[in-house]
């Protein structure tokens, strides 16, 4: 099993499934403030890098690396120059001083000297509020047209962080979930490039209607290590926007042939899992934190580029493939 489902209870996702045509939903850039992240904006740096795609092994044991659920913290592991494997490579630096972002201190979950931290240790917001999630997808024209209004198809916790939630003590998240109106136009046909694309603050968005930020909170530090989410791994910014920066444990399929989301690019993201105990971590994947598999889009086997969402740093997208669109505003 994934480490991020060891503890906590996996609350299934079927409303966004249920509106699923063919794709997936969408969401806005990251506008954060207190108690959330702010990373960069414009995506257009490209820089080249090794040819080709890197291709998924199906008969190769990867293993279960993080099977004790104790993961490396990335902090400030970003570049505005070189895409490299655990690496987040950024258009711009917009963070802001510590004290300013987020998550006031580090909580007991940190352990080995702060290089890293235990899922198992971390607690969640308190709360179980239910939405009413709206996504549609259509497909035609060469694009995958997406509209959510970002509320989940799984509970959350309550937000503002309360006084008597015992993380109160190490992320006062002041911000409440509001509903959104996320409209995305993706291309349904990304080509791969050997060129990465810098990215923003937001990588794409989840079938759960959910939008999908990078890995850093508003500081440059890893948003999963320092903040603290509900237990769906959710929690939203300043202007209510619901979000993730990991892989959800309320995502019940898993699979690497299972997509899950779509980036700002156009390509899939899919679970990392390719068997039982088999698993894939970033260290398996290129450095956009993707690889070339088969998958099911569209009620059809692909055998192509996807990104990966993985149980360490930096979780998901880290450069696009293809030029992204920008994120609604």
């Amino acid at each position: 099993m994934l480490a991020i489902a060891r503890v906590r209870s996996i609350f299934v996702g079927a409303a966004a499934l249920a509106l699923l045509v063919s794709g997936c939903a969408a969401a806005p850039p990251p506008a954060e403030s207190p108690s959330d992240d702010a990373s960069p904006g414009p995506t257009s740096g490209v820089v080249q890098t090794a040819q080709g795609p890197l291709v998924l092994d199906p008969s190769r044991d990867y293993g279960n690396r993080y099977a004790d659920g104790v993961l490396p913290v990335g902090d400030e592991h970003w570049s505005l120059t070189d895409p490299a494997v655990g690496t987040v490579y950024l258009c711009r630096d917009m963070f802001v001083p510590d004290a300013q972002a987020g998550a006031k201190q580090r909580g007991p979950w940190f352990v080995n000297g702060n290089t890293e931290w235990d899922i198992d240790l971390k607690p969640a917001v308190q709360g179980e509020v239910t939405w009413d999630p709206q996504l549609t997808i259509e497909v035609g024209g060469g694009i995958r047209h997406l509209t959510t209004n970002d509320l989940p198809d799984h509970p959350t916790g309550e937000f503002p962080v309360g006084q008597n939630d015992p993380v109160w003590q190490w992320d006062r998240n002041p911000n409440s979930i509001q509903e959104q109106h996320l409209e995305y136009s993706l291309t349904a046909d990304p080509a791969y490039g050997d060129q990465p694309h810098c990215m923003g603050g937001e990588s794409g968005v989840m079938l759960t209607g959910v939008a999908l930020f990078n890995a850093f909170d508003a500081g440059g530090r890893d948003a999963g290590a320092w903040e603290v989410q509900d237990d769906c791994d959710g929690h939203p910014q300043n202007k209510g926007e619901y979000h993730y920066h990991t892989l959800s444990r309320c995502i019940e399929d898993i699979s690497v042939r299972t997509v899950i989301g779509f980036a700002l690019d156009g390509f899939p993201i899919t679970g990392p899992t390719v068997g039982d105990g088999n698993i894939l971590t970033t260290a398996d994947l290129d450095e956009c934190h993707g690889i070339t598999s088969e998958y099911e889009l569209d009620r059809q086997t692909v055998n192509g580029y996807h990104y990966v969402m993985t149980q360490d740093f930096p979780y998901s997208v880290s450069c696009f493939r293809a030029a992204p669109v920008d994120p609604p505003r």
